[in-house]
């Protein structure tokens, strides 16, 4: 049996200092590249501590209320500005590609038709 490391290991003198976890980084959340049939979208989690404002979620056409963990989503491309920007549930963001498209309509319209 191997003794336990109590202490981190060194990094060589190549390895990037990891990134400080600021006040700014935490409100933005972490974000990154993800590819989808639809194309690459940049993906940002957001924390439920910074989620601050109420929003519709595209997937389920719920509410994302304040304080409840999300993600925000937009095209990779640079074709669109920050409208193009999506705040998703979590759930539907990663079911986005199993569901059909959420169809908005008045409660008088008939649902099928």
């Amino acid at each position: 049996m191997s003794p336990r490391r109590n202490s981190p290991r060194r990094r060589g003198p190549a390895a990037e200092p990891p990134r400080e976890l600021t006040d700014e980084r935490t409100r933005r959340g972490i974000e990154g590249v993800q590819q989808w049939q639809d194309g690459d979208w940049m993906v940002r989690s957001i924390f439920g501590g910074a989620a601050v404002k109420t929003y519709l979620c595209p997937g389920c056409m719920q509410q994302i209320r304040p304080g409840v963990a999300h993600v925000v989503a937009w095209p990779v491309d640079g074709s669109g500005d920050l409208t193009d920007r999506r705040h998703w549930h979590t759930g539907c963001w990663k079911a986005r590609d199993r569901r059909s498209p959420g169809v908005e309509r008045s409660r008088n319209a008939p649902r099928y038709g």
